[in-house]
Formats: C-alpha cells, sequence, structure tokens
C-alpha cells in the first residue's frame, strides 16, 4: 500500500506541475457531451498521470475521464480525474485539483487529492484516516442549522422545475449557506477538512469523486447515494457529510 500510496502521489504532482505551467496559456479547448469542456491541458496531464501508473504497475486496470477504461488487472483499478474543474481553470479560477483513487475488488483503498494552486495534498489509505500535507484532518460536527454545504449539482434551464431545483431550495431553508464551486475535489476535501459539512451531487462521475469520497469517510464523515444507500463510485448521485447532519438532510430530500 505504501508503495502504491506514493506513485499516486507522485502522479498526482506531476500532473499538478503541468495544469500550472499551462494555467493562463491553453492551447485548444473542446467541447464534449452535455456542453462540457475539455483541453488539452486535461489530456496531456491524463497521460502523464497513466505514465505514472503504467511504469509501476503495467498490469492494473485505469479508468480515466478522457481516455476512459484501459485494459488490465481488474482486481487492481485506478480512477482518475486529471484535472476536475475545469471550467474553473479555464477561466483561471483557482478552485480546481487531480483526484486518483484505486479500487481493489470493488473498494476503494486509496485516495490522493492535489489542488496545486494551493500546493494541497490530501491522502487516505483504507483505516489509516486522512491526511493534509501530512497532518491528520477530520469533518466538523456542525448540525445543519449551522451548515455550510456546497451543492455542485448540473443546475440548468429547464421546462420545469427539477429535483436539484426543489432540493436546493430546501437545503437553503434549513442550512446557514448554499455554496457551488464547480470542482468535487475542493468540496470533498473541504469536507474531509471540516470547512465545509456536506457536499451534493446528482450527475457527478466515478472519476470525479470517487477519491473524495473516501478521503471524507477516513476523515470520520459518511458517504452515500441520494437515498441514503451505501455508496460506491458507480452510484448516480451522493451525499457526503461530517456524519452529524446526513441523516436529517436524507429525510428532507426525500420529504
Amino acid at each position: 500500500m505504501e508503495n502504491m500510496k506514493n506513485v499516486a502521489i507522485q502522479a498526482a504532482k506531476e500532473a499538478g506541475k503541468i495544469l500550472l505551467e499551462n494555467l493562463g496559456d491553453i492551447g485548444k479547448i473542446m467541447v464534449k457531451e452535455r456542453g462540457e469542456l475539455v483541453t488539452n491541458v486535461d489530456k496531456q496531464a491524463e497521460r502523464k498521470i497513466i505514465e505514472v501508473i503504467k511504469k509501476n504497475y503495467p498490469n492494473h486496470t485505469i479508468l480515466a475521464e478522457e481516455s476512459g477504461k484501459l485494459k488490465g488487472d481488474a482486481d487492481y483499478k485506478w480512477i482518475i480525474d486529471p484535472l476536475d474543474g475545469t471550467h474553473n481553470y479555464i477561466r483561471g479560477l483557482g478552485m480546481f485539483g487531480i483526484s486518483i483513487a484505486v479500487e481493489h475488488n470493488g473498494k476503494i483503498i486509496l485516495g490522493v487529492i492535489y489542488i496545486p494552486l494551493e500546493k494541497e495534498l490530501y491522502v487516505a489509505c483504507k483505516g489509516e484516516g486522512a491526511y493534509l500535507n501530512g497532518k491528520r484532518i477530520h469533518v466538523s460536527k456542525n448540525k445543519l442549522n449551522k451548515a455550510s454545504i456546497i451543492y455542485d449539482s448540473d443546475i440548468r434551464p429547464k421546462e420545469k422545475e427539477s429535483i436539484e431545483l426543489k432540493n436546493l431550495g430546501k437545503l437553503a431553508k434549513h442550512t446557514f449557506c448554499v455554496r457551488m464551486f464547480g470542482s468535487s475535489a475542493r468540496a470533498l476535501s473541504f469536507v474531509a477538512e471540516g470547512k465545509i459539512d456536506l457536499t451534493i451531487d446528482y450527475h457527478d462521475k466515478p472519476w470525479d469523486f470517487a477519491a473524495g469520497a473516501f478521503i471524507v469517510e477516513e476523515a470520520g464523515g459518511r458517504v452515500t447515494d441520494i437515498y441514503g444507500k451505501p455508496w460506491s463510485p458507480w452510484v448516480k448521485g451522493y451525499i457526503a457529510s461530517n456524519g452529524v447532519v446526513h441523516e436529517e438532510v436524507v429525510k428532507l430530500m426525500q420529504s
């Protein structure tokens, strides 16, 4: 596990260098499905991460945002997002990062998030707790009426009010404040660190939240799907919280 952790950290930091070197000097911006954007920098950073992983673990499977699934040993799967918060990055906003998780036989065992502008490295191994730059971190203890939440679901104009907007209205009435950051890596790392009490997303992909959700759990928090059931990287929608507010939020959203 120690070597695997070091490889993930190395890959994240090398990708981070690429992001910083190209910040404000993006060569190409392309449109993906549902209006999502991708840049040449996303792809360059992803290639670097894959290169580092393959050099050390040539038979492991890799699931990457831009490359899809690369063949390998199904026992170990690396789930990577080379640039979480691409839209922020394009606009020169600092809320972006690299997310790397390792799944073994269907369970996440390692999570790494690197926020390069802040030089913040979040690391968690199964059963060992969560750390920021080597220092143990924990979730907050705030109750819902004092909770700051991040609601980063994909909210876009529709003919009828969506369930996302309805639940946003419910939460806004019962919490201290609501924020939208545009980066799951940043949102989840803040929950793990106790700076934010809760984050919710309906549309994230595995590479967006696998590492972050795991880090939240190792920091003492709780993660479920939208309905309060056990999470995995393959659920559609999740709630990640300090645990204190979790049941109340699930009930509120289902009311």
